[in-house]
């Protein structure tokens, strides 16, 4: 028998001194929901229980089988609210119509569709983040591939997944001959993509959505707000301080299965960070659990102790793809990265009945004490 835990959207409850909660999702199968990904933050807006300052503007919305919370603080509240939010509605549905995989229409969709291997033109946006796509990918030694979609959709996590239980080994053989990250060609101009395999797949899920956030942050940015928190699905962007000089708090949320707790808080100013971890969205079948993120390498679902991985970084683009491809990499190999880089990354990895979080010094400068 195979059972689908499916993705959780339920809020932490919110105490006295934490009136605003942000919580990721982990993505059901909806028309809009693409980014399946499991991206397992909590982000936790914390205000003061005493001489609350003014309180932000908060605007929000659905978008990516999610939503989208953006809190801002502006001088007397002078900003035309229902201007911004429709313009962050129309961003997301553009990004959305060029990058999913559950819209059979989508641009992305269509390059998936063609069996031709000559430049298929794509905007500017698409090449832009298969690019950086890329970087991670050649970076990560292939720990993270775009291409891995046929995979994910074989073991029933992806728009075209099933439940019949988990695949063949020959199944998985030849469903590894359309993967592969340099199979696909990028180029800026014209934009374009072009595949080396007709059946190749393309899913810009664990990217597109940090994407969205910078794109978000580029919106509000053109209207010279210069304090906010961005936030969808999980993945945030922090810029400047709230109203009374204090930078954001974030929490990472403790990777427990059937409750919420924090791991630990940290502060932000002008950065990005995104979670990736594994156990919510996951599957079982005879009494085994299968992960639902997939490495592209083996083709299988990963199977080691790391439960959680963050990553803060200048852009929430970047900070989602490293996030999903130390996640894939696993504690050691992981962990060799994260400090080869110097990144600002913690990763929190299973011991028995406990967790031993290793976290890096860029990380830690981040971490209210």
């Amino acid at each position: 028998m195979t059972v689908t835990h499916p993705p959780v959207g339920a809020r932490l409850p919110a105490s006295v001194c934490e009136q605003h909660v942000i919580c990721s999702r982990e993505l059901g199968r909806s028309p809009t929901a693409y980014l399946y990904i499991a991206v397992l933050s909590v982000a936790l807006f914390l205000t003061s229980c005493s001489n609350d300052p003014p309180s932000p503007v908060t605007l929000t919305g659905p978008t990516m089988g999610t939503t989208y919370t953006v809190k801002l603080y502006v001088p007397d509240n002078n900003i035309d609210q229902t201007k911004i939010q429709s313009e962050i509605d129309t961003l997301l549905e553009r990004v959305n119509g060029l990058m999913s995989t559950w819209h059979p229409d989508s641009e992305l969709s269509r390059f998936n569709k063609s069996k031709e291997m000559d430049w298929f033109p794509v905007s500017a946006e698409t090449a832009h983040v298969v690019s950086a796509a890329e970087a991670i990918s050649t970076l990560s030694d292939g720990a993270f591939d775009v291409t891995v979609g046929p995979m994910v959709n074989l073991w029933g996590f992806g728009p075209d997944g099933g439940d019949t239980g988990p695949p063949s080994t020959e199944q998985v053989a030849a469903t590894m001959a359309r993967i592969g990250f340099r199979k696909l060609e990028v180029r800026a101009s014209p934009a374009a993509l072009r595949k080396q395999n007709p059946d190749m797949y393309v899913d810009l899920s664990a990217i597109a959505k940090g994407y969205a956030v910078d794109e978000v942050a580029r919106v509000l940015d053109e209207h010279d707000v210069t304090s906010y928190l961005v936030e969808i699905g999980g993945e945030l962007r922090a810029r400047g301080s709230k109203s009374d000089g204090s930078p954001w708090k974030v929490a990472i949320e403790r990777p427990l299965q059937g409750e919420r707790s924090v791991q630990s808080v940290l502060e932000l100013r002008d950065t990005s960070i995104a979670t990736s971890g594994d156990y919510r969205n996951y599957r079982e079948n005879d009494g085994k659990r299968f992960s639902h993120t997939i490495d592209p390498r083996t083709g299988r679902p990963v199977d080691h102790a790391l439960a959680s991985v963050s990553v803060i970084a200048p852009s929430a683009m970047r900070a989602d793809a490293l996030a999903t491809a130390i996640m894939v990499l696993g504690p050691e190999a992981g962990y060799r990265l994260v400090t080869q880089e110097a990144l600002a990354a913690q990763l929190i990895v299973r011991e028995d009945d406990q967790f031993r979080v290793l976290a890096t010094p860029q990380f830690e400068a981040y971490v209210l004490r």
